[in-house]
């Protein structure tokens, strides 16, 4: 048997070429309307998978017998699909795949599931996952070689502006003005909302990390629930999609910042901004609203028109 995942989907006629002495059963362009994703543009809104499902099948007497008790049904793919899509709400393609592919061969029959699942309505055409799961045995020879190709590189990451925003400027009424100037600055934007100081009293120093962090979530979510061009991002992932997508990008901290090693102290929402800035090669920071810190550039409620200008400086002296 061979372990490419690509032969799964080809026609009965090359797989005894390949030496596949397995029967199979299959489910080929099933499409089904499901909310997954892990970005924000994909929650609460359903996209279009088209799955397929092989399952190679240990030998048996149900064609001689014409025996359907015998036979591995394709119902077993279908309820497997069924029951992972109703238990809850999952981010990854690879999740999904991983506990369809388990769910399959909970069958003693199955010997081995070939899963593909893409996404139709992401891009032009589709983008999706390929994974094979069983036990091989144990004489079961290669007779494909596993292909390892040199990964292609990847897009630099988008070196953002990082600003800081005070905390009345959800509500104040030259918010509109400068939503527009940071719309049309030509940089990627990451927003950080500062948040009134929260009662950390007694909590203890992860506590207190903790509540501060919660405090500046609400306020990214109070802030993005204001203007429609803003949207919230919580991971790495997220946050280099916006930025390289042009989205307005405002940040949700806690999720990067509990999971870094080791965790820095940043409470207070000036060492975050620089935490970000740094973390994120930044082109420059700047206070909008608040009270600047070191390194950052500060910006009066009505100077939009200079903040445009230090942003062209930054576009000109860095890449």
């Amino acid at each position: 048997m061979t372990e490419d995942p690509v032969l799964a989907y080809e026609s009965p006629q090359a797989r005894p070429a390949a030496g596949q002495p397995l029967d199979r059963i299959s489910v080929r362009d099933h499409v089904r309307s499901v909310e997954i994703g892990a970005f924000r543009s994909e929650r609460g809104v359903e996209q279009r998978l088209r799955f397929n499902v092989t399952l190679e099948v240990s030998h048996h007497t149900a064609a001689q017998d014409d025996d359907v008790d015998k036979v591995l049904s394709y119902d077993t793919i279908l309820e497997a699909l069924d029951a992972e899509l109703a238990a809850e709400r999952i981010n990854l393609l690879e999740t999904l795949a991983e506990r369809l592919a388990a769910r399959c061969l909970a069958d003693p029959r199955a010997v081995r599931a070939f899963v593909r699942i893409e996404k139709l309505d992401r891009i032009p055409g589709s983008l999706g996952v390929e994974i094979v799961r069983g036990t091989l045995p144990a004489d079961a020879p290669m007779l494909r070689p596993v292909r390892r190709e040199r990964p292609a590189p990847q897009a630099a990451a988008a070196r953002p502006l990082v600003l800081r925003l005070g905390a009345g400027f959800a509500t104040a009424p030259e918010r509109e003005a400068w939503l527009d100037a940071l719309a049309a600055c030509g940089l990627p934007v990451l927003l950080l909302a500062e948040a009134e100081a929260p009662d950390t009293a007694g909590a203890g120093p992860e506590g207190a990390l903790r509540i501060g962090l919660l405090a500046m979530e609400q306020a990214a979510w109070r802030l993005a629930g204001a203007d429609a061009r803003l949207t919230v991002t919580e991971t790495r992932t997220e946050i280099d999609h916006a930025l390289k997508t042009g989205l307005l990008a405002v940040w949700a901290p806690a999720r990067l910042v509990m999971a870094a090693r080791p965790v820095p102290s940043v409470g207070a929402a000036p060492a975050l901004a620089a935490w970000a800035a740094g973390q994120l090669g930044a082109r420059g920071q700047a206070a909008l609203w608040t009270a600047p810190a070191a390194g950052e550039e500060p910006f009066a409620p009505c100077d939009v028109s200079r903040f445009l200008s230090w942003a062209e400086a930054r576009a000109d002296t860095t890449t």
